[in-house]
């Protein structure tokens, strides 16, 4: 019985490999690894999609959106309407890449002045986008991520809006100016360097560290169960109020007319010009 089990598994397993080489290895390839789509001035949003790749957005100097494919699979650049969409479908056997020792990666290169929306969607695998320097910041409406169980790298930025729901992977954020910033972490880890703007984080079940140059506006944050630490710089002005059901919060700056109970952390640090709420559930908030 153990050897006929054997032998489909091999026979099963040799068609895969022969279908692999026929049409997506080195034999016949139906795969297609490049594509483009001019971007014109109606475009207001690109959406990314994918799952499995390790991924790269390069801003440069062009009027197109181009992307990139080095490895098993296909990518298509579809222009629909106001909206211009990047994907990567990778073969599988049984919605598995068995054998894949192959190491795929995607470049899209999109245009350094196109400053409208972007929506990154993450199954698994790599994405990293950064605009040219510090000086030099890629600019956008919105840019929204999505990530289920990946890895997100950001840097160098200027949005007027980010939102990220992070359901388990890791983000690493450095040099971000938001006029808001919105993160929903389900169960992973986000950590944020060089952050300017309105803050807003909800944390289920995962670890948030958010390093602030200057703080310009209100913060709200909430812990279920998971950690928050804040790192504000030492003339941040604001007022806490801070709330605690089955856990801990903790604030380092010297408060004015503090008050502070098993459920309760109140006060003021300089002229308590913005606001911070933060209400634990069951969690850790620190705010250093």
């Amino acid at each position: 019985m153990i050897k006929r089990i054997l032998v489909i598994f091999l026979i099963i397993t040799g068609a895969y490999i022969a279908m692999n080489y026929l049409f997506d290895g080195n034999g016949v390839s139906l795969s297609k690894t490049e594509d483009s789509a001019k971007v014109s001035k109606d475009i207001e949003n690109i959406s990314i999609d994918i799952s499995s790749v390790e991924t790269t957005i390069v801003p440069e100097d062009r009027d197109d959106i181009r992307a990139e494919l080095k490895g098993k699979g296909t990518v298509s650049v579809n222009k629909r309407g106001d909206d211009i969409e990047v994907s990567v479908k990778r073969k599988g056997f049984f919605w598995f890449n068995w054998f894949e020792l192959d190491h795929t990666s995607l470049t899209i290169y999109i245009p350094e002045n196109y400053d409208k929306n972007m929506e990154i969607k993450l199954g698994s695998g790599e994405v990293t986008f950064k605009g040219s320097s510090i000086q030099d910041r890629m600019e956008l409406d919105k840019l929204s991520a999505d990530i289920g169980s990946g890895s997100m790298v950001l840097k160098n930025l200027d949005v007027k809006a980010i939102e990220q729901h992070i359901s388990s992977g890791d983000v690493e954020i450095n040099s971000l100016t938001a006029e808001t910033g919105t993160f929903e972490v389900s169960s992973g880890s986000v950590n944020v360097q060089n952050y300017t703007g309105k803050l807003d984080a909800d944390v289920s079940s995962g670890e948030l560290e958010i390093q602030m140059d200057e703080l310009k506006d209100s913060i709200s944050l909430n812990v279920s169960s998971g950690d928050i630490k804040l790192d504000l710089p030492d003339d941040a002005a604001f007022t806490l109020n801070g709330k605690t059901r089955s856990g801990d919060l903790s604030c380092d700056f010297p408060l004015e007319n503090k008050q502070e109970s098993d459920k309760r952390l109140n006060g003021k640090h300089g002229n308590g010009k913005h606001k911070i709420d933060a209400d634990v559930s069951s969690g850790d908030i620190e705010i250093f």
